[in-house]
């Protein structure tokens, strides 16, 4: 907690008593509670009973800060995503695209954690590419809700939960760093909200990997936690928590378990603090000669287990990364793809399509950027930029603090820029050309995550400021609390920047599994195929995961190309004689879909003489080949 929020200590009684030693020992002083104060428990009585310790529990679980936080979080999430969980099992947020795809990712790790685990990276699609799970973000982290239901209605209804709590644990992470760093309720609860309903965040609603951000948050806190550090009061050594700390890591961790797309930046960002700290602790302090040693043996050996798991989650995910490079060597980003999706200073003021206030109002701007605006529209919201724009002026940050965090919004602005400043080298560019992994990053745009947790962090110092001012305004009242329209007023900030992500998102129905699809045997082929159908059979395949030749990611290998290209004269010699070269058991041509594409004549043409057994159902023309 802030100083504010402490209880005035009370006069002592005035009592008659001999005179105290001459060397008697100082009168200790009260330690300032610090934003985590909270959540540490109560002194026990001395053998409480059964009963009193489950009611103590009770207590702490439904009624400290952090619990009501958390249930404050999902509350609002599920209100602010509506109406993703009115149809969980029939509907989608955004599209039929990238979120199907999704979908599917987290129904396969799911199942290769009951399985066989070392089958991960080769999953059921793009057969037979090996490694192919790899070849986009995995959401990892996720694959325990994997592990409940199979087929479409549970993936839909999976994807549809974790849609929701990802919003929550954004708002719970930014709330949470911000009260660890100093400020108050009101100020943490505009942080959170800003951090996890930024106006960008909703072109962003087909891209998982991309929104789910909150453990960045959280684990920034819960390390700033252990190692004893707040913006406002600076390090107190005799605060540190090494549990904390561990549990940092090992979120950290899971972070970027969800893909290197959001986590390599902030492995990156998470290297560059743990450098700061070690040159601190060596030269500017010079507290290696100091006592108390301001970390501790067993802080430092909790740091190096949490660091190495850290590093070990990531070197080995980098692994079947690196082996994809390998075996496609043309996955990796080119200059040309960077340039497509950097976005102009425009950008950082235009609004996507989905935003309910500024969508409308924006289509001008977005028309400027190009058909990369899905990820070139990156308002993080006007309301957070006011309020970042007054934390310079007025906040409970210092002003050298204020400055290095306005310093970090301009750099995290250069670099989201990409090659629109100024070519990118030095900036964005630079990196790409120097930094280990970076090269697989296209979307420079997405970097502005940490341009709003930083406005997120200006603009809760300066709320926090005028909620404490609003209290010394109000100390000579009688009773001494704020009135209540000064009292509303400190929420109104909220509320302005929850209306700013305010969504029109569409969730349209998820189309059903075509019957033929469900007795196929595999491996299989769905026709038509290209990027946008694949991704639908790809969430059909998770009733069953039987292998499909069928796959999108973030490129195309040269096997599946070249199938989509041969069989729009399928079944010929030719089609049939490759897919079988493959392992190809059918061929499935879906009625509906084909028609209008160059797969459409397969739905009539005969297979005589090419030793293929063709079945005419309902809703496909199913080729069995021997």
């Amino acid at each position: 907690m802030n100083g504010t929020d402490a209880a005035p200590a009370k006069e002592p009684t005035t009592v008659t008593e001999p005179a105290a030693p001459r060397h008697a020992a100082p009168e200790p002083q009260p330690v300032e509670e610090d934003a985590f104060a909270r959540f540490a428990p109560d002194t026990e009585e001395e053998n409480p009973t059964r009963l009193r310790r489950v009611l103590r529990g009770t207590r702490y679980a439904l009624l400290h800060e952090w619990a009501l936080a958390a249930y404050a979080s999902l509350v609002l999430a599920a209100a602010m995503t509506w109406p993703t969980l009115r149809y969980p099992a029939y509907t989608i947020p955004q599209d039929t695209g990238d979120p199907t795809l999704q979908a599917w990712q987290m129904a396969w790790s799911g199942h290769v954690l009951k399985n066989d685990w070392s089958q991960l990276w080769n999953s059921n699609s793009f057969y037979p590419e090996k490694y192919s799970f790899a070849f986009s973000d995995t959401l990892l982290g996720y694959a325990p809700a994997g592990l409940f239901g199979t087929g479409l209605e549970a993936a839909l209804v999976r994807y549809n939960i974790m849609y929701v709590l990802l919003h929550a644990l954004a708002f719970f992470g930014a709330y949470v760093l911000a009260r660890q760093l100093g400020s108050g309720k009101t100020g943490a609860a505009v942080a959170g909200a800003a951090f996890a309903y930024a106006p960008w965040r909703l072109a962003q609603a087909g891209h998982m990997h991309v929104m789910s951000v909150g453990g960045i948050a959280l684990a920034l806190a819960m390390l700033a936690r252990g190692h004893g550090y707040s913006l406002r009061h600076g390090y107190r050594p005799e605060l540190r928590k090494p549990g904390w700390a561990l549990a940092g890591w090992l979120v950290a961790a899971w972070q970027i378990s969800l893909g290197f797309g959001i986590g390599l930046p902030f492995a990156y960002a998470l290297a560059g603090i743990v450098l700061t700290c070690v040159i601190t602790y060596f030269v500017r302090r010079k507290w290696f000669w100091s006592e108390p040693k301001p970390f501790g043996a067993k802080l430092l050996t909790y740091d190096a287990v949490g660091g190495l798991v850290f590093a070990a989650t990531g070197g080995l995910m980098a692994l079947a990364y690196f082996k994809v490079l390998e075996l496609h060597p043309y996955a990796e980003r080119s200059d040309w793809e960077v340039n497509f999706y950097s976005p102009p200073v425009l950008g950082f003021f235009t609004s996507p399509a989905q935003s309910m206030p500024w969508g409308e109002a924006h289509s001008g701007a977005r028309e400027v950027l190009g058909q990369a605006a899905g990820e070139t529209s990156l308002l993080p919201g006007f309301v957070l930029y006011g309020l970042a724009f007054a934390g310079l002026i007025m906040s409970i940050w210092t002003v050298r603090q204020r400055l290095l965090l306005f310093g970090g919004v301009v750099l995290t602005v250069a670099l989201a820029m990409g090659t629109k400043f100024f070519g990118g080298r030095p900036g964005y560019m630079t990196l790409y050309d120097i930094l280990p992994g970076w090269s697989g990053i296209r979307t420079p745009g997405r970097l502005v995550i940490w341009t709003t947790l930083l406005l997120a962090i200006l603009a809760a110092g300066a709320v926090t400021a005028f909620v404490e001012q609003a209290k010394t305004v109000s100390e000579d009242r009688v009773p001494s609390r704020p009135h209540p329209l000064l009292r509303l007023a400190t929420f109104l900030p909220l509320l302005l920047v929850l209306a700013e992500g305010l969504n029109v998102t569409e969730h349209p129905v998820v189309p059903l599994q075509p019957p033929s699809m469900a007795t196929a045997q595999g491996p299989m082929l769905v026709l038509p195929s290209d990027a946008l159908m694949d991704m639908k059979v790809m969430v059909w395949s998770t009733d069953r995961l039987t292998p499909i030749v069928n796959g999108n990611s973030g490129f195309t290998p040269a096997t599946l190309s070249e199938i989509r290209e041969l069989t729009k004269t399928f079944p010929d010699q030719a089609s049939v004689s490759r897919l079988r070269e493959l392992g190809v058991k059918t061929v499935l041509v879906l009625r509906e879909e084909a028609k209008g594409t160059p797969y459409e004549p397969a739905l009539t043409a005969p297979a005589d003489g090419l030793g293929v057994q063709r079945t005419d159902a309902p809703d496909a023309v199913v080729f069995t080949l021997s």
